[in-house]
């Protein structure tokens, strides 16, 4: 039994062994085979560097053609908190006009923006977006432009008191114009208004409410102060009282409490006493969206990757038209 134990035990490292030296040819042959795939490709690239390059010559000069031939289109940004409404409902109320924007609706955006018919024209496109808060500090770090943020994500949110709205047209005069229709659009909407009218006299009727109960606490301060003071008091002599300061301490406390939540309100009665509040301007560029890098990014590559492959099916055409026949 021992030398049958002694055996097997030989037989499994050998096996291991043969394991191990197997792995180690199929990762060698791995990266063999992916240098000579390399070493092909730049052998490759630069027999064929003339078509090549003419590809990207063509497409540096069809970007060029497009820039010239379409109308520029200028970009202006506005980020606003909105004060009456979550922030979901104000992208969707806002994104209607990308939608008549998407459907070129002339008329509806005109009357949606209280611009004329030709400004209306000029506008290419309107469209809200959330605005992304990294690890929860409440500073806005980016625009969540290609709306692929996850909603489980629990790091990095979306904020709830703010949005972005990104405006595009063919003319950098009309951003202006445009900018001041969305917020007449925003200030149109008889449900907003309601909603901030309640909000503003709410926060009107808790304001006189906390000074109020500041008042009284403040009275009740003095009446305390000198009740315990005259209770500390000795009344004959010889009597040993022990100063205790933690009541008074406790309404001081509540008082200032109540001044810091007073002081919040009128921040917003002050400052937030409109739908939405504009934190960062719209400013007017000096040179368009779409400039010939803009048409460049997408038609350059799109010239080479098609050249490239044609040049590949040229020089596999043999074994391609085996493939076609066979099948």
């Amino acid at each position: 039994m021992p030398e049958n134990n002694l055996n097997s035990q030989k037989s499994e490292e050998i096996d291991l062994l043969d394991l191990f030296k197997r792995m180690g040819r199929s990762i060698s042959m791995f990266f063999n085979a992916v240098g000579r795939g390399f070493l092909a490709s730049i052998v490759f690239l630069l027999k064929n560097w003339l078509p090549l390059g003419l590809s990207l010559l063509a497409g540096a000069g069809t970007s060029l053609l497009l820039k010239t031939v379409f109308p520029p289109i200028y970009k202006g940004e506005i980020v606003l908190k909105t004060n009456a409404v979550s922030t979901a409902e104000m992208i969707s109320y806002v994104n209607r006009l990308h939608v008549y924007c998407s459907e070129e609706n002339t008329d509806m955006l005109a009357s949606s923006l209280f611009v004329g018919n030709e400004t209306a024209r000029q506008i290419t496109d309107i469209r809200a977006f959330w605005i992304i808060d990294r690890n929860r500090d409440g500073v806005p770090d980016f625009v969540d432009y290609g709306n692929s943020h996850s909603v489980y994500d629990t790091i990095n949110i979306r904020m709830d008191d703010r949005l972005d709205i990104r405006i595009k047209a063919r003319t950098p005069g009309d951003l202006n114009l445009v900018r001041s229709g969305i917020l007449k659009y925003i200030d149109g909407d008889s449900l907003f208004r309601q909603r901030n009218n309640i909000r503003i006299r709410q926060n009107q009727e808790l304001l006189t409410r906390l000074t109020y109960d500041i008042k009284q606490l403040d009275s009740l301060q003095k009446v305390k102060y000198f009740e315990e003071t005259r209770n500390n008091i000795p009344k004959t002599g010889g009597q040993i009282v022990f100063l205790q300061e933690q009541k008074t301490q406790l309404v001081y406390t509540d008082i200032y409490n109540l001044y810091a939540r007073k002081q919040s309100i009128e921040l917003q009665q002050l400052l937030y006493k409109d739908i939405v509040t504009v934190i960062s301007d719209i400013t007017i560029p000096r040179k368009p969206l779409t400039r010939t890098l803009y048409y460049g990014i997408v038609v350059i590559p799109l010239f080479f990757f098609l050249t490239l492959a044609i040049l590949i099916m040229i020089r596999n055409k043999s074994s391609l038209k085996e493939v076609y026949n066979r099948f």
